[in-house]
């Protein structure tokens, strides 16, 4: 497992590359695009200083600090600096050990043979931001807050699987499961400490406006849609860090404003860009943009049921049922077109599913811009082409409903070019938008995705570091939405034996590098069978000035301030 990395003299930043995880590293991590700068490493005698602050600015404003009950991204964002949990992911998608001494495995002796025993070791030493110690106690304590019912808590993933968590002793946690979690390691990744309170009252808590943790700042105020200070957590069980002694996160009112403050250098981090900011953010003095690629990314569902309100999946869509059809769109397509034209040059075309971190299949590549095989496709399929350019087969005329999300100007852009790609290989697409509470809605919402009436439908799904529930719940057969099964989520109705089986065999192997290659197996079927068009792979954009030294943002799997205890200020201010 890599080790983790701290950024002292050195500085990589990634200037508006076409997305790629940040690494201290002299060369290019995994999964780094190429083109993208890297700021080069300041002089022996320019090293970290400590004191000073940086500002971050946020347009949206947390309702509570306790992750526990609301998602959020803004909460995920300030408890980043406060609050850590058994592990971290690195930018490449790995992970180190944060509270645990090692990353638990089953060649270490940390997973039991059959995945279902899972031991931690913590470290020594490590006190929470109150001076109590870190103990068993405090993860057993999370779990079971989790799972207090009826408090709010949004979410009980994972944490329901488990039977017991046991205490040896202090500094040992023995996570026992009823069945194995695939994704285990995803658990316990933001501890909130047994001093919180009785879980009964957890809406009640102090601690969700003053959280306590062992990460390197403290919250010392926060002002509702105003500011949250963060200081120095003196407790930090690293010597020396963090370099700063604060860290203010100011709530503005919009991404224009932050964008104004930015540039006059009232803030020194922006989050959340968008590539429209680019062409700006690059007219900046002293401003530099890291640009991590994101997982996941924006994709055609093909639905291979018939177009029907309800659809019967065992019943045939009438054209893109055949697989060649499917194949044709997919060469059909001039992705890097989207990418130059629409943004700007900073995203990475599509390849499938497991396309960033530990689980990339590199193995399985977009599929190629070649127009003349699509119409050989096509042409083999019986699919002629008439006097209008289009094409036909036995009275049927080979036309397909677009669909995407209404108001979203870089989708409807992009379905103009899509449209063009296939008429020139004698398809045609026809556009049909309606709001995202209907085109993604649930089945009560006679949502089409859910109940089947559709033919093609384009939005974004971004992939975790874990993608074993991802690929379970977009391929697996049983979660074909049907009046029976409302909740499914495989709305292609992709329905392939083999990719279940292998879904089975991944959703209890235990070893990791096994359960990569079962994913990659399942990559490559989907690439053959092409129910998915992957379109493109945007960037994680995030802005701040240079006097702000360090790991600053470049991070897709953790928020912001994931390496904030390395930052410091070139200005000592």
């Amino acid at each position: 497992m890599k080790t983790r990395i701290f950024v002292m003299l050195a500085v990589l930043v990634l200037l508006v590359g076409a997305c790629a995880p940040a690494a201290p590293t002299s060369a290019p991590p995994a999964g780094q695009t190429p083109g993208a700068i890297q700021q080069q490493p300041t002089a022996a005698t320019e090293g970290p200083k400590r004191g000073g602050k940086a500002v971050m600015a946020m347009w949206q404003s947390p309702t509570t600090l306790n992750g526990l009950l609301n998602s959020q991204t803004v909460i995920s964002e300030v408890r980043q600096f406060v609050a850590e949990g058994m592990t971290k992911v690195m930018p490449d998608g790995t992970r180190i050990a944060l509270l645990a001494k090692d990353v638990p495995s089953v060649q270490n002796g940390g997973v039991s043979a059959d995945g279902k025993t899972i031991t931690y070791k913590l470290k020594e030493g490590v006190l929470w931001s109150d001076g109590q110690p870190l103990t068993c106690e405090d993860f057993k304590f999370h779990w079971q807050a989790v799972m207090t019912p009826n408090v709010g808590v949004t979410s009980t993933t994972g944490y329901r699987d488990i039977d017991t968590v046991d205490c040896p002793d202090p500094l040992t946690v023995v996570v026992k499961f009823k069945n194995f979690y695939a994704p285990y390691l995803t658990l316990f990744n933001s501890i909130i400490p047994k001093s919180a309170g009785d879980p009964k009252n957890m809406k009640d808590w102090a601690y969700n406006r003053k959280p306590v943790g062992t990460g390197p700042f403290k919250v010392d105020e926060w002002v509702a849609d105003d500011h949250v200070t963060l200081s120095r957590n003196e407790k930090y069980r690293e010597q020396g860090k963090p370099y700063l002694d604060q860290v203010i996160i100011r709530i503005v009112p919009s991404s224009e404003v932050a964008m104004q403050l930015l540039n006059s250098g009232e803030i020194d981090i922006m989050w959340n860009n968008t590539e429209a900011d680019i062409p700006q953010l690059e007219k900046m003095t002293g401003v530099k943009v890291a640009s991590p690629l994101q997982p996941g990314g924006e994709r055609l569902y093909l639905n291979l049921a018939e177009n029907k309100d309800p659809s019967d999946p065992t019943k045939p869509h009438a054209i893109l049922s055949d697989v060649r059809v499917r194949q044709a769109i997919a060469f059909g397509i001039n992705k890097q077109r989207i990418i130059d034209k629409l943004l700007f040059g900073k995203a990475k075309p599509g390849s499938g599913e497991a396309n960033a971190g530990y689980f990339n299949c590199t193995s399985v590549g977009p599929y190629a811009y070649d127009p003349d095989k699509a119409k050989k496709l096509l042409d083999d399929a019986g699919w002629k082409v008439g006097t209008d350019g289009f094409r036909a087969k036995d009275g049927t005329r080979l036309r397909l409903k677009y669909s995407t999300t209404s108001g979203n100007k870089l989708r409807e852009d992009s379905q103009v070019l899509v449209v063009e790609d296939m008429k020139a290989i004698g398809v045609e697409f026809f556009i049909e938008n309606a709001p995202s509470s209907v085109v993604i809605g649930g089945w009560a919402d006679n949502s089409p995705r859910k109940h089947g009436n559709f033919d093609i439908i384009m939005y974004t799904s971004n992939g975790g570091v874990d993608i074993h529930s991802q690929f379970e719940t977009i391929f697996g057969s049983v979660n074909i939405p049907t009046e029976k099964n409302q909740n499914g989520t495989n709305y292609m109705r992709f329905n392939n034996s083999k990719v279940d089986d292998l879904l089975k065999q991944a959703a209890g192997e235990p070893d990791q590098a096994k359960r990569k290659d079962l994913y990659c197996q399942i990559s490559q079927i989907v690439y053959d069978e092409a129910p998915a068009i992957y379109l493109y792979q945007r960037a994680q954009l995030h802005s701040f000035r240079d006097r702000v030294q360090g790991n600053v943002a470049g991070n897709p799997w953790e928020n912001v301030g994931w390496d904030a205890a390395n930052w410091w200020v070139k200005d000592g201010k």
